[in-house]
C-alpha cells in the first residue's frame, strides 16, 4: 500500500493517503478484543506508550455504531450544536473555559479537557477518558488504515485499522459529525475528537478525521458535534 505524507501549512492538517477499498480478505479483518474495564472492551495494539483503546465509541451499543455526538467539553449529547448552544461560550468571541488567548476572554490556559467535562469519563467511568492529540496521532501512525463500505457484512462504513505492530484491529465508523440540527457526512467522513486545544486557536480543538481516499488531522470548531473513542486511563 503506497503512503505519502502532505504537510498544508495554513490549516494545520496532516493527510495520509489511504487505500480506498478494503482489501479482498475483509471478512477476516475481526475487531481484536484484548480485556475488559468497566463493562467496556479495549484492544491492545501494541503502541509504543501502551496506550489501550476501546472497541467502540461512546453511545454506541456496538462497535460498528457511531455513538453520540458531543461538542468539545461537553458530556451530554443534544438537538443543536452552534456556538449558541455551545456550553462554553455564548459566541466565538466569548469563550468562558479553556482559552489561551486574550481576545476571546481571560485565558485560563486550559489545553486539556478536565475529567467533569470529558465525555469519555463522565459516561464511561473514571477509567476511561478521552484521547489527547499525541494519542491520536500515534494512532494513527502505528497503524494501517483500510476503507471499507460493509465491514464484515454489517453495513457499517468506516476504518479498518490494522496495528503495524502486533496485527490487532481496531474499527472506527464513518458517522460523520453534527452541525446545527443536521447529522453532515453521514457514511463519507469520521470525526472523533482529542481532548487537546489548539494551540492557536481557542475556539478550535485538535480532531481525527478521515475519507475513503486519506486520514487526515487537524482542528475543529469546538462547538459542532462529534465521535468520542475513548482510552483506557492508566494505572
Amino acid at each position: 500500500m503506497k503512503k505519502y505524507l502532505l504537510l498544508l501549512t495554513g490549516i494545520a492538517s496532516i493527510v495520509f493517503a489511504a487505500n480506498v477499498n478494503a482489501s479482498e480478505n475483509e471478512s477476516f479483518r475481526i475487531i481484536t478484543i484484548s480485556g475488559k474495564a468497566d463493562k467496556h472492551t479495549y484492544v491492545d495494539l501494541g503502541l509504543p506508550s501502551g496506550t489501550l483503546w476501546a472497541t467502540c465509541n461512546v453511545g454506541a451499543n456496538n462497535a460498528t455504531e457511531p455513538g453520540n455526538f458531543y461538542a468539545w467539553g461537553e458530556t451530554e449529547p443534544k438537538e443543536e450544536y452552534s456556538w449558541q448552544t455551545y456550553k462554553w461560550t455564548g459566541t466565538q468571541k466569548v469563550i468562558n473555559k479553556y482559552n489561551n488567548n486574550p481576545n476571546f476572554g481571560n485565558p485560563d490556559n486550559k489545553y486539556v479537557l478536565d475529567a467533569e467535562d470529558d465525555a469519555a469519563t463522565v459516561n464511561w467511568g473514571k477509567k476511561w477518558r478521552t484521547p489527547t492529540s499525541e494519542e491520536l496521532t500515534e494512532l494513527r501512525i502505528h497503524c494501517n488504515w483500510e476503507w471499507t463500505r460493509n465491514y464484515n457484512g454489517t453495513g457499517a462504513v468506516g476504518r479498518i485499522g490494522i496495528s503495524k505492530t502486533n496485527g490487532n484491529i481496531i474499527f472506527l465508523p464513518a458517522g460523520g459529525y453534527r452541525f446545527s440540527t443536521n447529522v453532515k457526512s453521514e457514511n463519507e467522513d469520521g470525526g472523533y475528537w482529542s481532548s487537546t486545544l489548539c494551540e492557536n486557536y481557542s475556539y478550535r480543538s485538535y480532531s481525527f478525521n478521515f475519507r475513503d481516499i486519506n486520514v487526515e488531522w487537524h482542528h475543529s470548531r469546538r462547538f459542532s458535534g462529534r465521535n468520542v473513542r475513548p482510552v483506557l486511563i492508566k494505572k
